[in-house]
């Protein structure tokens, strides 16, 4: 048993160890593996494993290296929704095994499916593409969301996979909670955001699966521009499935402001428009959008909450990769506009 190109966050000597008797049909019994830390990914470290011995790959998640926040990077949670997914209308890697072990890598990890896909980041990737390919492509990317939000989490195993009455009071402390963990600079907007959306939280909605941070380059889009797996399950859970397209549409309204500094996808020639994106899925959904500005307070408080976190790690030499150092320019806009979306019941 060998390991090489060993990355930051992964013992493949150990992992070696642990394959063949965790995942059916996986290795000879002496594993040869390398691994690579995929691009992207500021939060949980995905990886590709391969195994020289027999050209089997896999993706590997696990969660960041350093300061890991209470309740958030839980490999369970991932595993068991996709797990769970398959077979519906909404597609995801299939999963092959999840490892609670510490001691195998020094964290929880689960083993995926190898899905080939392009994760579109920048509206660069998609203008090549042409302006009917890629309305296409934002089309799927909301009737997927919508197929999501349609599938019953009791008939599919998730009747327990969270606590969807009060949820969306629990969102707003939640969050509160998580940037007072990641506290390293003053931030007034935050308490002023904080408290206009806990003096307006809208009544219960009936509860679906929520995948938390819904976006184009958290699926995986193949060159016949099918989206072939949805990704990145770390924040799903039950509860109100707008704060999904809230979050989506607070991504896109950011990437006009901030420009390349942002994942701007949402800008490329063809991409569909604000309006046209919560027209689809109201199309589809048939939920009712009259506190939809509350939904996009809390969009921008939970985005700005997260670019804190990645940056409070950037800032202790917590992070693996690059592209972080600007990540804290965009806590205080998003706090603003936050603000103004509760308070001035502002939408799109």
């Amino acid at each position: 048993m060998t390991a090489t190109a060993q990355p930051p966050g992964l013992d493949l000597g150990r992992l070696a160890g642990w394959l063949p008797a965790a995942v059916p049909g996986a290795g000879s019994g002496a594993p040869r593996l390398r691994a690579a830390l995929l691009a992207g990914g500021k939060s949980n470290l995905t990886y590709e494993v391969t195994d020289d011995a027999t050209g089997q790959s896999w993706v590997l998640r696990r969660p960041p290296l350093g300061h890991v926040l209470a309740t958030a990077h839980d490999m369970t949670r991932e595993y068991r929704v996709m797990t769970a997914l398959a077979g519906t209308g909404v597609p995801v890697p299939a999963t092959f095994a999840l490892c609670d072990d510490t001691a195998v890598i020094g964290a929880p990890f689960y083993l995926m499916e190898r899905v080939d896909g392009t994760a579109y980041r920048w509206a660069a990737q998609l203008e090549p593409l042409g302006d009917e390919r890629t309305r296409a492509i934002s089309e799927q990317l909301i009737d997927t969301l919508a197929a999501l939000h349609a599938v019953d989490p009791a008939a599919v195993g998730l009747g327990d996979f969270g606590r969807p009455e009060g949820f969306l009071a629990r969102q707003v402390s939640r969050w509160k909670k998580q940037l007072d963990a990641s506290y390293c600079r003053d931030l007034p907007a935050a308490d002023e955001l904080y408290a206009a959306l806990s003096a307006s939280v809208p009544p219960q909605a009936w509860p679906g699966i929520v995948h938390g941070d819904y976006r184009l380059d958290n699926v995986l889009t193949d060159d016949s521009d099918r989206i072939r797996a949805v990704i990145d399950w770390e924040m799903a859970t039950l509860g109100d499935p707008l704060t999904d397209l809230a979050l989506l549409l607070i991504y896109a309204r950011f990437a006009k402001i901030m420009g390349s500094s942002i994942a701007n996808a949402s800008e490329a020639p063809g991409f569909l428009s604000e309006p046209e994106i919560i027209a689809r899925y109201e199309a589809a959904s048939s939920r009712d959008l009259a506190h939809f500005g509350f939904y996009l307070g809390l969009a921008a408080f939970k985005l700005a909450v997260i670019g804190e976190g990645i940056y409070y790690r950037h800032l202790h030499g917590q992070t693996v990769g690059e592209g972080f150092e600007g990540v804290g320019t965009i806590t205080e806009p998003l706090l603003a506009a936050g603000v103004g979306f509760v308070r001035d019941k502002q939408t799109f």
